[in-house]
Formats: structure tokens, sequence, C-alpha cells
């Protein structure tokens, strides 16, 4: 598992954007030992080069940094052996989890029971952890998956704890409580914290206890992650919350898939970054989007963090009538949604709603609620963004120099979106095969910036010293194969990936090793006040 491994004739990037003459990297004790010319005797003593060394024959190859997925729902999925070949098939050798503001730690049972009920469709079941700490949870990672895992704090989680399902703002004293969990899970080892600001309990938080949190964050150097209030036309007004939370707080600010109206977002994210805030984002390279249905379709006046109390307020004629209101404004959205997870009605999964309302004989919105009772609101779904989104706009966000790249990967369900097995060979196939990146800049947006981002000391680079988290490319073969009718196929033109010196994907297949676990991230100093 720690052996010297020679990795001959692999390409590594340039700062100036070109590839350097084949070269030899050594690889031992989990990091490169050396760079050298073909078949040059590394500078390094025998105690680092052991005699029986292994050779891999990059034959050209692209030599990458191991990808850093910045945002994915990947905490229980990484332990399936189709999404660890999902993902290093894209390259990926550590992902971030913990989004959104709802996750698995900390957690008492019964905030375990209701994270896992209600993004079941999102975050699926943990099969290696039933609650506990972010340290215990980090734990469960420890030799035991192929890729690294880092998680961030998940705010709707700390909330929940503290005060349920309740459709307020918090008072100073569960304020304090959620400071000190927060406290505690960045101690534990988290690499930030989430916002999931759409989704409930977090969408009742006041911008009082969004700043209270973040100065947490800033104290420890971390990052404040948010799924915003709003995307497409609401991006805007979204993004300017997201700025005085940190113009309060002195937080660095990361955004959650970013889509919309590129000129207007960029704007205000170039006008924020001139001001001196630390302003980033990610994004994923898809027209589409992906998940809960009860989020996408349903008001947040209804009890949706109490799955039973919003089943028992869908049988309710008053709310019903209510209701029709807010269904006569998703008129556009109905043709744009496509079920993905929908257990109990699994034959659903992958027909649009009109086809499943057709089927059903019934409105658009009488199948949503049908839908959302049989599943006791555990669906998902995939849906076409609106006309504000655009081919120009995935690309010109993804081009900017704030940008790193995160799948949004969710992986359960009988018809998933598909960027979960494509994103980052779909990244490498348009911007660099067809666009305007070179591969060091493949290489900032895909590994340097999220490490760099999270903390994660060692990695993002090829260089001496450095962990053995490497990707061999293909140029001329990488491509995302996967599509919205066949979303479960890999990736091609990534088949060799090493985690920690580790050979983790070999000629395309899974050697079965899990050198991977639970990334800390380095200590940092405080962020101040913008």
């Amino acid at each position: 598992m720690t052996g010297t491994i020679l990795v001959r004739g692999a390409r590594v990037p340039q700062r100036d954007g070109s590839l350097s003459e084949p070269v030899d990297l050594h690889v031992a004790r989990g990091r490169i030992a050396a760079i050298t010319r073909p078949d040059a005797r590394p500078a390094v003593g025998q105690d680092v080069l052991a005699h029986d060394v292994r050779t891999l024959d990059a034959q050209g190859r692209v030599a990458l940094p191991g990808f850093v997925d910045a945002h994915t729902h990947a905490e229980a999925a990484v332990f399936e052996p189709d999404v660890q070949l999902a993902m290093l098939r894209q390259g990926i050798t550590t992902v971030v989890t913990g989004q959104d503001g709802v996750s698995f730690a900390p957690t008492d049972r019964a905030t375990y029971d209701w994270a896992s009920t209600y993004f079941s469709a999102v975050d699926g079941a943990h099969p290696a952890f039933t609650g506990g700490s972010v340290a215990d949870l980090l734990g469960a990672y420890h030799r035991t998956v192929p890729v690294n895992v880092a998680y961030l704090a998940p705010h709707g989680t700390l909330r929940y704890r503290i005060l349920g399902a309740a459709q307020r703002p918090a008072s100073e004293e569960e304020l304090a409580a959620m400071v000190g969990l927060l406290e505690q899970a960045l101690d534990d080892g988290a690499c930030g914290f989430s916002t999931g600001l759409e989704y409930v309990p977090a969408a009742y938080a006041d911008e009082r206890e969004l700043v209270a949190l973040a100065r947490v964050a800033a104290s420890r150097g971390l990052p404040h992650v948010s799924h915003m209030r709003g995307y497409e036309d609401q991006g805007v007004t979204a993004l300017r919350e997201l700025m005085r939370v940190a113009r309060a707080s002195g937080v660095a600010t990361h955004v959650s898939h970013l889509h919309g109206p590129a000129d207007d977002l960029l704007e205000e994210v170039g006008e924020a970054r001139a001001a001196g805030y630390d302003l980033t984002y990610d994004s994923y390279p898809y027209l589409r989007g992906c998940s809960i249905l009860s989020m996408v379709a349903l008001p947040t006046w209804l009890p949706l963090a109490d799955a039973a109390a919003t089943v028992d307020a869908l049988r309710d004629p008053a709310t019903a009538a209510r209701l029709a209101e807010h269904f006569a404004s998703l008129t556009d959205l109905w043709p744009r949604i496509t079920f993905a997870s929908v257990p109990g009605m699994e034959w659903a999964e992958g027909m649009t709603l009109p086809d499943v309302a057709a089927r059903l004989d019934r409105s658009a919105p009488e199948t949503v609620v049908e839908v959302l009772r049989t599943t006791a609101l555990r669906a998902s779904c995939v849906f076409a963004q609106p006309p504000t989104n655009s081919p120009k706009s995935v690309r010109v966000l993804a081009e900017y120099e704030a940008h790193l790249a995160g799948s949004d990967a969710i992986f359960w369900g009988g018809r998933p979106h598909p960027r979960g097995w494509g994103a980052f060979a779909r990244l490498l196939d348009e911007h660099v095969r067809r666009g305007s990146w070179s591969w060091w800049d493949a290489a900032e947006h895909l590994s340097a910036r999220a490490a760099r981002r999270f903390g994660l000391a060692g990695r993002g680079d090829i260089s001496p010293g450095g962990v053995a988290d490497i990707a061999l490319v293909d140029p001329g073969r990488v491509r995302d194969e996967a599509t919205y009718e066949a979303p479960r196929t890999p990736a091609s033109g990534i088949e060799d990936v090493l985690v920690g010196g580790v050979p983790v994907l070999a000629g395309g297949q899974l050697t079965g090793a899990t050198p991977g676990h639970g990334l800390r991230p380095a200590p940092a100093g405080p962020a101040t006040p913008g």
C-alpha cells in the first residue's frame, strides 16, 4: 500500500500553459518524492525509494493532480463500487460532502433520523455511520474507500438538532447552542460549514443567525458554503445576502452550483472580489439540475421539515385550496420535470411529469401531490433550468477566475442526473480539448482551487513533496459518456489513478484498494471583516 511506484513517461502541466516533455514521477510513502528526466536516478535517499519499484507506464498521458469535487452528495454513496468507478474514471480523488446544509453529522438519534429521511433521495442511507460527531463520521472513511472525503458542517442539521422543525428564527439561547455545535464540528475536522437556504429548516433562518455561525467559521479561516436563497433571476439578490453576511462576519464565501445569467452574476461576483471579499463558486456543465421534489414544488409555509406533518397537510382540503394558488405560478415548471427517484412508484423514474400525469389521469399538481404522499416526500427529480440559463452562461461561469468544479452529484434512484458520472470529464472535453483552458488551467479549476479553498494541504498540483493523488489523462479520449437516458455510464479517457500513491484504478477498473480517509483542513489563520 505504501511502496514505491515509478510513473514513467508522463507529461505535466506547466504554469505557462504548456506540457512538459515526458518525465518520470517517483512516488514513495504516499507522496511525489521526485520528478526526473526519463530513467534518471532521483537525488533522494534509499530510505525513501525502495528497491522493489513498481512501474506504471504513462505512455505520454497527462499527469494531473487528483480532482477535488467541491460539491457532491457522496457521503454514503462513496461506499458503492459503481460510484467509486464513476468518480475515478473522471479522475476524482477527493470529494467535499455535507452540502446544502443537510447531512449525517453532528447528530443525535432524532436528528440523524430526520436528516436520513428528509434528504434520503439526495444523500441516501449511510452504511457505516448511524449518528454521532463529525470526527466519528470522518473516521468511517479511514481506509474503507478508495477516495478521500472532506466534510462541511451542515447548518440545517445543526438547526434541527436545536430547534427541530420550527418555522421561525432562532432565539438567543438556541443560536448560542448552534454556535457551540458548529465550534465542535469544526474542531472535529469539518472544512467549513454549509447552508441550504432553499431547504428547510435553514429557509427559516434570518441573517442574524447566519452571521453568528459565519463568525465561527471566519475565526478558524474556514469558508461558508451556501446553496443560496435563489438562483437564475433571483441569483443577484441571493448573492447580495451572502455578501452582507460576509461583511458582518469576515467569512470567506463559496457559492454552491452557481447558475443563471452569467453577465449579471459575474458583475456581482467581480464587484465583490474587487472590494476585497474572498468569494468563489462551483458550477457543473449542464442545463438541468436535480433535487428533492418537495423543495422544487412545495412552498416553505408547509411544515416540510416534518415529513409526516406535511403528508397529513397534503390530505387536508384547506391546504389544497391554498396550494392551488402556489401551483398556478408553476405551470412553466411542470413540463421541465423528469422523475429521478420515486420509491414505491419506480415505474415513473425517467418519465416526465406530464407523462406520469397522463398515465394517472390527473393534473400535474395532483400528480405532484400524489407522488409526495406515496413516497412520504422521498422523491427526487431532474429539471431543466429556465431560459435565464444558457449554454453560453454555463461556459462563461466555468471560465471565470473564481470558478472551481463541482458535480452536485446525486447517485440514487432509477434515473439519476448523469453529472455524477460525467461532469469532470465533460469539463475537460469542453474546455481543454475543444475550448480555451490549458492543462494548467484544468488542474486549477478541477483540483488546485478547491484544495486551497478547503485547506486540503499537499493536494492540487504535481510537484515534489505533494500528496500522490494522480490521474493520468489521455488528452484525445477524455469525454463524458453518460446521458439522461443512460446516466450510469462511466467516462472515458482516464484509466489509471493513484490515491496517496496507491493504484485505485488500473486499466479502467477498480483495484479494490481503499487508501482513502476523512480529510481535515490544515490550520489557517482567522479571516478579517471586509
